[in-house]
């Protein structure tokens, strides 16, 4: 497919030019192997621990692409925004280090990757982001999250299976409802969901006045995890209020990216 080799060829200048340190990305070249995290910074200053160069592909497309953030205005200084799978905090930091009026509540269920959030948290000293160890879904409690890929963010409540104990975690769940009470938050300007299938258990079963406290979400959507589709979560959306927009991705046709705005907006 010719869009995914000019979609490659366009990403080497950007992460040419958007990473300022490379010593680490060597490392993990040499060394592909789980092992330490390694540091590496970026063009604006901000600096992450990466565990491989898979993580270092997520910050491309989330902090130096801001796949996020397209489709959107530009993100308000005082926004209060949300990341629901916020794995090694890629998206959360980014928006906090540029804006540090903005709050911020991210939430990762894999511990490793929880971790990972609160070390890039420290690291880039930003003080307007508060990290939460839940999984969000359709209600509270005990969840299973999937981790037979081996790859932490490809890990998914979607398509966990207690008849497989071997590749599942037990981690613990809270509805969206919950999560604006644990951030604190009347309102959200800006959700961002990255979980794997899990999107639509989040979305589907969150009720009317939830919905309506949300002005704006970007999300990737992922199709064959569960009966449901991005058409139908979209359809969904349009019904509850927002206006949709849909970007396929230009590699893998299963996922894409769904960007959506309330009318309150």
């Amino acid at each position: 497919m010719l869009s995914k080799w000019i979609y490659y060829l366009q990403s080497i200048p950007t992460l040419l030019t958007g990473v300022r340190s490379w010593g680490g990305v060597l490392d993990l070249l040499a060394h592909p192997a789980p092992g330490s995290p390694v540091a590496v910074r970026l063009r604006d200053g901000s600096r992450f621990k990466i565990r491989s160069l898979m993580d270092l592909w997520v910050l491309k497309e989330t902090c130096l692409d801001r796949d996020y953030e397209q489709g959107l205005p530009p993100p308000g200084e005082d926004w209060a925004i949300m990341d629901i799978g916020a794995g090694l905090g890629d998206f959360a930091i980014c928006m906090a280090w540029r804006h540090p009026r903005r709050s911020i509540a991210a939430f990762e269920p894999f511990d490793e990757s929880y971790r990972l959030l609160e070390e890039n948290v420290r690291l880039n000293a930003v003080t307007n982001v508060k990290a939460f160890p839940f999984a969000v879904g359709a209600r509270s409690g005990s969840m299973l999250l999937q981790t037979a890929s081996g790859v932490a963010v490809k890990h998914s409540t979607a398509s966990a299976k207690a008849s497989d104990p071997a590749s599942t975690l037990r981690v613990e769940g809270i509805t969206l409802e919950d999560a604006f009470q644990k951030a604190g938050l009347s309102q959200c300007d800006l959700l961002k969901v990255d979980c794997e299938g899990g999107e639509y258990e989040i979305f589907l079963n969150a009720p009317d006045e939830t919905l309506a406290r949300i002005r704006r979400i970007s999300m990737e959507y992922h199709d064959g995890c569960t009966p449901h589709s991005h058409t139908e979560l979209a359809d969904f959306l349009r019904q509850h209020g927002f206006s949709v927009a849909l970007r396929a991705n230009p590699v893998h046709p299963h996922i894409g990216f769904l960007t959506a705005i309330h009318h309150a907006a």
